[in-house]
């Protein structure tokens, strides 16, 4: 019976320390909305009759919410191979894939990368990123258009929406046909008011309330037209302007979003994602330096096709690698600085570099 006895306070002791473990666990991932900022690097899961715009753009500098696209980098760099390079991938591979990158990036073949070869290679995977996301349009108006007239009306798309929330197609399609109340959620109906505001965006002049293909492309992908990388500026600014003047000051554009800091790894990570906001801002974003962000300013700033920006991000992601300041890029300054360019670190990078290229 004592041995019975020790064996159970020995049991509920472990229990205990591992309760203490993991509460302390819970404390250190414990995080405010503003840990959106540092997201892990997760590939999307991509349904192929998706209907929803997506929140994240690949090859556009912000995310929707305004917070910097952490992969920006590695988008604009490896394009649609971007997949391919994952952190659990072999090392050796990886590295003849960043090789056979470089080859192709190095335009005249004199084994350097110049900001002329970086910005036109930049140029081509945005064009990339475009076609993909004009393949997956495809798919969704397919989804949201099964008459197959060309064109979706608002109710069509609304009545397509909320069946992939899970209410009856046919029930919602009746109530709506019938202007019936459809008593949905607060949440839900401000999602559903805020695609509105966004659908009639994208109707291009003359406005007739219904979008085509191309149209529905906008509705998605903001960055594919002009008018709605306007509005989605817009919506950037209006979360960011504090004082309403539709313009960003650089304490606007750094200012913690809602949330508290509730211990030293949160106030660390704020501290890097104002330094990294600052910085952009500074040096990239307020062009004519006098501080001040106009919308003009953003959208050049956030137009994945603008071919200035492109040589700007050019020379920044050299200068990140350029260890011998000859404002080119070597193979082995792009193994050596692999997870910049890849988000994959690799080992041993230089080993046999010249053997294998």
């Amino acid at each position: 019976m004592a041995a019975g006895g020790k064996l159970w306070c020995a049991n509920l002791l472990s229990v205990s320390l591992l309760i203490c473990i993991l509460l302390q666990t819970l404390d250190v991932l414990a995080r405010p909305a503003n840990m959106s900022a540092v997201k892990e690097k997760q590939a999307p899961v991509k349904d192929e009759n998706e209907i929803l715009p997506p929140d994240h753009l690949n090859g556009v500098k912000l995310e929707m919410d305004g917070h910097l696209n952490k992969d920006f980098h590695q988008e604009v760099f490896l394009g649609k191979e971007m997949e391919e390079f994952d952190e659990d991938s072999e090392p050796r591979r990886n590295r003849k894939k960043l090789i056979d990158i470089f080859t192709k990036v190095d335009f005249n073949k004199d084994r350097s990368v110049s900001a002329k070869e970086m910005q036109r290679w930049i140029m081509e995977k945005t064009e990339e990123h475009f076609q993909e996301a004009m393949m997956e349009n495809k798919n969704s108006f397919r989804a949201v258009d099964p008459d197959g007239d060309g064109h979706v009306t608002w109710d069509e798309y609304r009545v397509k929406f909320l069946a992939s929330k899970g209410f009856n197609e046919k029930e919602i399609a009746e109530k709506i046909k019938n202007n019936e109340d459809l008593k949905l959620d607060e949440e839900t109906q401000e999602v559903l008011e805020s695609l509105k505001d966004r659908w009639f965006q994208a109707d291009n002049t003359p406005a007739d309330q219904l979008l085509n293909e191309q149209e529905f492309l906008s509705f998605l992908h903001p960055e594919h037209s002009r008018g709605m990388l306007k509005y989605m500026v817009k919506e950037i600014v209006r979360d960011l302007d504090q004082d309403g003047d539709k313009k960003l000051t650089l304490s606007e554009f750094i200012s913690l979003p809602v949330g508290t800091v509730e211990n030293q790894q949160a106030q660390d990570i704020d501290d890097d994602w104002v330094r990294e906001r600052k910085k952009e801002f500074e040096e990239v974003i307020d062009a004519d330096r006098n501080g001040i962000v106009t919308m003009e300013e953003l959208e050049e700033y956030m137009d994945p096709m603008n071919e200035h920006n492109a040589l700007n991000e050019a020379r920044q992601m050299i200068a990140v690698a350029d260890e011998n300041q000859n404002h080119n890029l070597e193979l082995d300054e792009i193994l050596k600085y692999s997870e910049y360019f890849t988000g994959s670190k690799l080992m041993d990078y230089a080993r046999n570099v010249h053997e294998e290229f």
